[in-house]
């Protein structure tokens, strides 16, 4: 049976600054990319190795995958890039510095903004038409999505992609996000909506998933 194995981003620039990030570009600090290559060095040592690899359109995770490949020898792997594997679109929180945005909306408020499955958080008007550029086939730009909505749009590419890609009996890599990899956890092990919130993700540390 060919393998699985899902990877979050090292630590980013706002990861450190403890901001929500979602679809803002923001690259790897040094954490992060020592967190991404030693990722690959566990791999590596327990003699995993790839025949593809997926990842989203955003740099932190196109960055931590380079490293993982690099540590592992293999930076000559097919590799696909989809927004659909990006992280959820916190809407007019991006940016925002999470113990600000707390003080300001209360906790409780923004504990339901973070971990309500179904709750979308404040909707932003800023789109940029370079993001627009980006993604040739986004019919609609996210505005802010819940965990629930992210799960809709990851669904089709795990199905068309990434467990393709298993059932042909590739050893798969995906690196992504926190919430993107929460949806690929509970569409493939039948998770309940309120469990998946309670998942933690860490940055950096790779998941090996059972394939039914």
């Amino acid at each position: 049976m060919a393998q699985l194995v899902l990877i979050r981003h090292g630590q980013s620039e706002w990861n450190k600054q403890n901001r929500f990030t979602g679809w803002e570009d923001v690259v790897l600090t040094d954490k992060g990319v020592e967190e991404a290559k030693n990722a690959g060095a566990q791999l590596l040592s327990k003699g995993v190795k790839f025949d593809v690899a997926f990842c989203s359109v955003l740099k932190r995770s196109i960055h931590t995958l380079w490293e993982v490949l690099k540590a592992l020898d293999q930076s000559y792997l097919p590799v696909e890039k989809h927004w659909r594997l990006n992280e959820r679109h916190y809407g007019a929180l991006q940016g925002l510095n999470k113990k600000e945005t707390v003080e300001k909306y209360t906790e409780k408020q923004v504990h339901l903004w973070r971990r309500g499955y179904k709750v979308q958080p404040p909707q932003t008007e800023k789109i940029k038409c370079e993001n627009l550029l980006k993604y040739p086939d986004l019919r609609e730009y996210p505005t802010g999505e819940s965990l629930e909505m992210t799960l809709t749009r990851v669904k089709p590419y795990l199905e068309s992609h990434i467990l393709k890609a298993i059932h042909a009996n590739k050893n798969t890599l995906v690196v992504a996000h926190g919430n993107s990899i929460r949806a690929i956890l509970k569409l493939m092990k039948n998770i309940s909506d309120e469990e998946i919130v309670k998942l933690e993700i860490a940055t950096g540390d790779p998941i090996l998933v059972d394939v039914p």
